[in-house]
């Protein structure tokens, strides 16, 4: 049985001037949407996620989708930075991995009844020299349900 839901990525004080994208598709074939560039604040990303598998079979639930990436049982989410993102005048350029992991069947479920619940994470959007955060997200605080 497969659900849809919506995910929603929010990346906290990022570096200003730099350009970020939620990452649409993979390999060569990718487009940066979303685009945003940071200034001062929190950015924001809201994408839908195909849920897979069954409750009753499936220990964990699968995703799919074209912003979602990577192969089981590590999903995850591209966040586009810089050139990534498209930006041309950018001395940056990377992406940022957000892991949909330890999203539980019960979380699914009290999401999908709803449709003003949102599954939401947040991340750091700066390194700890200043720079944007690039590659997985560590520590990562996990999913939980908030208001869309």
């Amino acid at each position: 049985m497969n659900h849809e839901l919506i995910v929603r990525i929010v990346l906290q004080k990022p570096p200003g001037g730099v350009d970020f994208g939620l990452q649409k598709g993979s390999g060569h074939a990718y487009e940066p949407v979303q685009v945003q560039q940071a200034h001062a604040q929190d950015i924001r990303f809201e994408c839908p996620v195909t849920v897979k598998g069954d409750r009753q079979t499936d220990e964990k639930p699968g995703f799919s989708g074209p912003f979602v990436q990577g192969s089981p049982p590590e999903k995850f989410i591209y966040i586009d930075i810089g050139t990534y993102a498209g930006q041309r005048e950018s001395i940056w350029g990377g992406r940022l991995k957000v892991p949909l992991r330890g999203i539980s069947w019960d979380t699914i479920e009290e999401v999908i009844i709803s449709s003003e619940l949102v599954l939401e994470t947040q991340v750091p959007g700066s390194a700890k020299d200043g720079s944007p955060a690039c590659a997985t997200v560590k520590p990562f605080g996990g999913w939980h349900i908030n208001k869309a």
